[in-house]
C-alpha cells in the first residue's frame, strides 16, 4: 500500500499532494442533498445571487472531506486503523463551484499508542488553497497508524 506506517511519518514532513480536483455542481448538489442539508447558499441559484457572495458556496464539510481524502494516497492509504478526531477545523475563504482545490498536509505530532503497542498516533495539519493559492480550508486531524513491525508479523 502506498500509505506510511507510523515509524515513516516524522513532525515536519510536508506532502504535497497530486492531482487536484475542480469542485462541480454535482459534487455540490450531491454531498448537501445527501446529508440533507437544505441551506439555500448551497442549493438555490436565485437565492444565492441576492446573499453575500453572490453566487452558490461549496458545502463546508465537502470542502473537508474532499482534502483529506486528497491526503489519503501520500499518508494513509492502507496503513490507518481509524480516524481519531478533527480539531481547529477552520474555512478561512469560502469555496464555489469551478474552484480547484489543492492539498497539502504536515505531520505535526506523533506519539506511542498507550494502550495499543502495535499502534501510533499520528497528528496531520491538512490544509487546502484555491487556484488562486489562497487557504480555504485548514484542520488538525489525530490518526491511529499502524506500526510497520506490527504489519509484518
Amino acid at each position: 500500500m502506498a500509505g506510511k506506517h507510523f515509524e515513516e511519518l516524522n513532525v515536519g514532513d510536508i506532502f504535497h499532494h497530486q492531482p487536484g480536483r475542480t469542485i462541480t455542481e454535482t459534487d455540490n448538489l450531491l454531498f448537501t442533498t445527501m446529508t440533507m442539508n437544505p441551506q439555500p447558499l448551497h442549493l438555490d441559484a436565485e437565492f444565492s445571487k441576492k446573499a453575500e457572495f453572490g453566487q452558490r458556496l461549496v458545502n463546508s464539510l465537502f470542502t473537508l472531506g474532499l482534502t483529506v481524502g486528497l491526503s489519503v494516497g501520500d499518508t494513509t492509504l492502507g496503513t490507518t486503523v481509524g480516524n481519531l478526531g478533527f480539531e481547529e477545523v477552520k474555512f478561512p475563504k469560502p469555496v464555489f463551484i469551478g474552484d480547484t482545490l489543492y492539498a497539502e498536509t504536515e505531520v505535526v505530532d506523533k506519539r506511542e499508542s498507550k494502550s495499543r503497542p502495535q499502534w501510533g498516533i499520528v497528528m496531520f495539519e491538512h490544509r487546502a488553497t484555491n487556484q488562486r493559492g489562497e487557504v480555504v480550508m485548514r484542520c488538525r486531524r489525530a490518526g491511529m497508524l499502524r506500526k510497520k513491525e506490527a504489519a509484518v508479523s
